[in-house]
């Protein structure tokens, strides 16, 4: 079904192509400046949005092997993902039962043991409490009552979601709303992961218009990239979560084949953002690969941070390798040095008071959407929650 929906997809932007339109709302929509700078407004955002749903902690290719572990921290919550013997990935709070400190530094390993650096108490990779230090002089305690705190966790179309609260009456398989379905095209958990490096960004929402906007593409990146592509976007959506693509006449050439053959690397191109703070940019060509965009909040309301991941669908050879690591750097040097200054000028400037509120055109339904689910949350309580994925439009 999900291959189908993709063909469904690549007509409706072959038919657009042809015709010279695009999907377009009613309306322009209005989003009021202080939202991207308003500390009340970003501390709702915090506790109703990334304190509550399902946020994209790492990649199935991060984990691979039992024993495998990653430590981060999201919205100031420090987590810590561990692969087990089982080969099942859970997440747990990063925090020793004993005092509370951070066991596992951030980062990436390999260890069936983990030993907190403060008083080394240890647990194994299913977070059990195994080894107290000098325990006869500590006290008599029961180990399985303090292994390390759990949290709500699913690995999914090569992909792992975890929820930072532990008491979340919202499941990851409703808040995803079908749409790991078709992420599960792209057979990430048998993908190569390449690297990663982190930039640092404005306002979180002001980044992630961004990644929903081909409409700026010939005009900021004049430059780089944006003269191959063009300004027109279409929205498709599952819930909150949209693949963002254009017309594309190029799809004409598989019409008279069967649609079993139409190529997949070609029907998941565009970029697919993952609400509220993921964006997969896809590239065929000369082997496929990705850029996934990790974007969380920063210490203010004026700033963000991004971990973009490059996985590869194969593990590369070495002149592959040097290919690979000039394109990472080049879309680095595009997110950091064009499409983030320019949004943290955009920070400074809504600060100054200029304008009340900010505008989505008609082409821009992307962004129209995602502030909606942005309003959307806050406004929703914590037993109304599981309706708004379950009854979504």
């Amino acid at each position: 079904m999900s291959k189908s929906k993709l063909i469904e997809i690549a007509k409706a932007n072959l038919a657009h192509a042809r015709a010279g339109t695009i999907d377009q709302t009613e309306n322009i929509y209005q989003v009021p400046a202080e939202h991207y700078f308003d500390h009340d407004r970003w501390q709702q955002e915090m506790k109703q949005i990334f304190k509550r749903v399902p946020l994209l902690m790492a990649t199935t290719a991060e984990l691979p092997t039992s024993g495998d572990w990653k430590a981060l921290t999201a919205a100031n919550v420090p987590i810590l993902l561990s692969r087990t013997e089982s080969g099942k990935v859970k997440a747990f709070f990063n925090m020793c039962s004993h005092r509370g400190s951070q066991i596992m530094p951030e980062g990436r390993g390999n260890s069936h043991r983990f030993t907190c650096p403060y008083h080394a108490w240890s647990y194994n990779s299913e977070g059990e409490l195994t080894a107290i230090y000098s325990n006869k002089d500590f006290g008599d305690l029961d180990k399985q009552c303090h292994s390390l705190t759990e949290l709500p966790c699913l690995e999914r179309a090569g992909l792992i979601w975890v929820t930072i609260n532990r008491n979340t009456t919202l499941s990851i398989e409703d808040f995803l709303c079908n749409y790991d379905e078709m992420l599960g095209q792209f057979d990430f958990a048998n993908w190569h992961y390449f690297a990663h490096q982190t930039i640092q960004g404005p306002n979180w929402k002001i980044a992630y218009d961004g990644y929903l906007d081909l409409y700026h593409l010939p005009i900021l990146h004049k430059d780089t990239f944006g003269p191959d592509y063009p300004n027109k976007a279409n929205y498709y959506n599952w819930g909150p979560h949209q693949r963002v693509t254009g017309p594309d006449i190029s799809l004409s050439q598989y019409e008279e084949l069967d649609e079993s053959q139409w190529p997949t690397g070609h029907l998941l191109n565009g970029v697919w953002t993952i609400f509220p703070h993921i964006s997969i940019a896809s590239f065929d060509g000369g082997g496929r690969a990705i850029m996934l965009s990790q974007l969380f909040p920063g210490e203010t309301p004026a700033t963000s941070y991004t971990v973009q991941h490059y996985l590869m669908e194969k593990a590369p050879s070495e002149e592959q390798a040097e290919a690979a690591r000039a394109q990472f750097d080049f879309l680095k040097y595009v997110v950091q040095e064009e499409d983030y200054a320019t949004g943290i000028k955009q920070q400074v400037a809504l600060e100054s008071g200029g304008k009340d509120y900010v505008m989505f055109g008609r082409n821009e339904g992307g962004g129209q959407r995602f502030h909606q689910w942005v309003d959307r949350l806050i406004a929703t309580s914590d037993k109304d929650l599981p309706a708004l994925f379950t009854n979504n439009d």
